[in-house]
């Protein structure tokens, strides 16, 4: 029974992610900001869809640098600031902020908010 029911939760986050990828497109011009978080760390990837690359990319467990706990508002605030700085030092200030299957709430709001801070027009 609780195969079944981790089986259906996937499924319907599945579900929502494709749902709001097929409303959402990176360009040249603005490239789409992704975020993917777990329990303990946070992901997040800026990437021009039309030729298919990653441009930059920033995460809590990264080498440069790797937090002890990514699972927390800090932590996002952290990575929302470092792929700030790195997508300005690529050239890119203008993105699409894609949220995935995850609700604008939490570590998800405080990464946006400081990357809108250090700089990244949404």
């Amino acid at each position: 029974m609780d195969r079944l029911v981790h089986k259906a939760k996937r499924e319907t986050r599945r579900k929502y992610h494709v749902r709001n990828r097929l409303k959402m497109r990176g360009t040249h011009a603005r490239p789409r900001l992704t975020v993917h978080r777990s329990h303990q760390h946070i992901y997040v990837q800026i990437i021009d869809d039309h030729s298919g690359t990653t441009l930059v990319a920033a995460s809590t467990n990264d080498k440069e640098g790797r937090l002890k706990y990514g699972g927390n508002k800090q932590a996002a605030e952290t990575i929302g600031t470092r792929i700030a700085e790195k997508a300005k030092a690529a050239g890119i200030t203008k993105i699409a902020f894609d949220r995935g299957c995850y609700r604008y709430h939490g570590r998800i709001q405080v990464l946006a908010d400081a990357a809108r801070k250090a700089g990244l027009e949404f």
